[in-house]
């Protein structure tokens, strides 16, 4: 009774704080298929404004690997007002910042600026959306900088290079298969038109959502919106990705040999899209096998048992099926057979007894903590809503988070567990220095 009375009185606290709620966010879509979410903040004198661009290394194939991650480069190389390094100039000049990432999913470009500021950050949006320059010079200084970055993420990091092998391994069908920076002899032999035409098709206002957070009013991001962006023509919507990688029907490894101290580990489950209803319970096995110094992964393999100097997991939304991913990396000594038969106890240990009420509420907790925390500033309501009209199809989902995981119980977590960590549903990759012949 008692733990059950503290869970009540912190969810109180939680939603007597939380002041923001769905009707908050407030929505218009402008003619061209450019939806805007908006979230009047007038906290700080500061306003930012996200776009999640639905495109990511999911939609090429073959011959036109990385172009995703290449145009997040070259958003940032000249349009026709604003000409090269005139982007950066120009926001800072006015007192912003800026940043982009490319998934396997998307592409994000997120702005940060005074709120005064909020018009030239429309007008430099709208600039390089209408009319980037892909000029072949600029191309091919920018071909060569992502050339150069593939390279040495692979000489520099032995987990980049372990999870390139071990996803080509375990989608041999969708195009999750190629990593996001894309191939090497590709990148090398993109065309102008191959360019020409991706920016066309995944940079139309019709396959953008835009996020605008801070202190600023609807009526003006509308205002800017219409002046800046409503005059971008529409384009035909993206071909869908139609592939489907079929089931796993056995266990696969692969070894891959490269200078560490130690070796390597990475072991991926097969995982539903974060639609699916399975997608909060298995948020919440994540945390319990390795978030924190007392979760069951860090508790057994590296307090009790010293196996390993690192281990973590990672549980991704996405639009497709993916993995579910545990890394970890051997202590001195330790045999990599070893490390990984002690994680495959703690995933043992789930499937057939669970895990305890203390445990599940321990997590629920931290979500909803991390969730206050996140909604609190304006950054983290423009990445939050964004994520989850994009990722879940509806921003008004975000607001559900709290309640989906408070319902998630003991079983349903167990469950999970047995119905994706399974043998013939995980590929296995070792990386280390001396490979057997």
């Amino acid at each position: 009774m008692k733990k059950i009375m503290l869970h009540l009185i912190f969810l109180g606290s939680f939603y007597g704080h939380a002041q923001m709620k769905a009707d908050d966010v407030k929505t218009f879509t402008l003619t061209n298929g450019m939806k805007f979410l908006v979230v009047e903040d007038f906290s700080i004198p500061n306003a930012n404004m996200y776009l999640f661009y639905k495109v990511g290394s999911r939609n090429e194939y073959q011959g036109i690997t990385g172009l995703s991650h290449f145009f997040e480069h070259m958003m940032f190389n000249g349009a026709k007002k604003y000409g090269p390094k005139l982007f950066d100039q120009t926001m800072e000049f006015n007192g912003g910042a800026n940043n982009a990432y490319t998934t396997e999913n998307v592409t994000v470009y997120s702005n940060w600026f005074p709120a005064s500021a909020s018009e030239v950050i429309f007008d430099l949006e709208g600039d390089r959306i209408s009319s980037l320059s892909i000029d072949p010079t600029m191309v091919e200084s920018e071909r060569g900088v992502v050339l150069s970055e593939r390279r040495t993420g692979l000489e520099n990091s032995p987990w980049r290079l372990l999870s390139q092998s071990v996803q080509a391994t375990a989608f041999q069908e969708h195009p999750y298969h190629w990593p996001v920076i894309g191939y090497e002899d590709d990148m090398k032999n993109w065309t102008q038109q191959d360019l020409e035409r991706y920016f066309k098709t995944y940079y139309a206002p019709n396959n953008c959502v835009v996020v605008v957070s801070g202190a600023i009013k609807m009526k003006q991001v509308k205002e800017f919106a219409k002046k800046y962006l409503e005059i971008i023509p529409a384009q035909a919507a993206p071909p869908k990705v139609h592939i489907i990688e079929p089931a796993q029907t056995g266990e696969r490894r692969i070894i891959v040999k490269k200078e560490v101290a130690t070796p390597y580990l990475m072991i991926g489950y097969h995982t539903p899209e974060s639609k699916n209803e399975d997608y909060y319970a298995l948020n919440i096995l994540s945390s319990v096998l390795s978030s924190g110094n007392s979760s069951r992964l860090y508790a057994s393999l590296i307090d009790q048992k010293q196996l390993a100097t690192q281990v973590f997991t990672d549980f991704r939304d996405s639009f497709d099926p993916k993995l579910f991913n545990v890394y970890a990396v051997a202590n001195k000594d330790v045999k990599e057979a070893d490390l990984e038969q002690a994680i495959y106890v703690e995933i043992e240990k789930i499937k057939k007894e669970g895990i305890s009420e203390t445990e599940l509420q321990k997590i629920k907790n931290q979500k909803l903590m991390e969730f206050y925390s996140q909604v609190e500033t304006i950054d983290g309501k423009s990445n939050n809503i964004g994520t989850y009209e994009v990722f879940f199809g509806d921003y008004r989902k975000m607001f559900n988070a709290p309640a989906n995981y408070n319902k998630i119980t003991v079983a349903d977590v167990q469950n999970v567990a047995k119905k994706y960590f399974t043998k013939s549903n995980r590929t296995v990759g070792v990386l280390k220095t001396n490979v057997e012949d």
